[in-house]
């Protein structure tokens, strides 16, 4: 079966921790990862990694795509440079294609208005609260929140946020999705025999 590949957003201060289980194991899963950028240029990570974009953003649709992945990033509370990857998740959101955003993205979200009517977490609860979004009733204090194709997690949970993404797609599912949260999560070596058996 050829899945649609899965977009990552990078953009310069994009946080390197955030997202590597759940591209990780998505591409183990037979999912292309594709970068997409501001632009073709390289961007530049808090970790001093160069990305060099397999797109820019004008070019991404959501109908070329299983998911996009936005990360935390510096740029994302200083000012409105990441602005359009907000606009380009409202209409991944539209045209009913999922997006996962961790950490600073989920502040993105909120001020685009994605998360005022939509069950979600983040960081803590005013660092959404300091955006002016009107969501703040549906914050959850969770690791990670799925709502409908959106997924939130804060920058502590890289873990669970994969975890909430694979459930998202059918990646691993019921035991199988429970043991790979243990075994990455709580370095559960009892939960590595699940996954060995499951991969027979």
């Amino acid at each position: 079966m050829t899945r649609k590949p899965a977009h990552l957003a990078v953009y310069d201060t994009f946080a390197d921790w955030e997202t590597g289980h759940t591209t990780a194991h998505l591409a183990r899963a037979g999912y292309g990862i594709r970068t997409v950028g501001p632009t073709r240029e390289p961007a530049t990570t808090l970790g001093g990694v160069r990305i060099q974009p397999d797109l820019a953003l004008d070019d991404l649709r959501p109908e070329d795509s299983s998911l996009l992945i936005l990360t935390g990033a510096d740029l994302w509370d200083s000012g409105d440079d990441l602005a359009p990857f907000a606009r380009t998740a409202r209409a991944f959101l539209d045209a009913g294609v999922p997006v996962a955003a961790i950490c600073g993205a989920t502040a993105g979200l909120a001020r685009e208005g994605l998360l005022d009517d939509r069950d979600h977490t983040s960081a803590v609860s005013f660092y959404l609260t300091a955006t002016g979004y009107g969501g703040g009733e549906r914050y959850v204090d969770a690791d990670a929140v799925t709502d409908g194709n959106l997924v939130t997690a804060g920058p502590t949970e890289p873990v669970a946020f994969a975890r909430e993404v694979f459930r998202l797609l059918g990646v691993y599912e019921g035991e199988v999705l429970d043991a790979w949260y243990r075994l990455f999560h709580d370095s559960d070596a009892a939960a590595y025999a699940v996954l060995e058996k499951a991969a027979r």
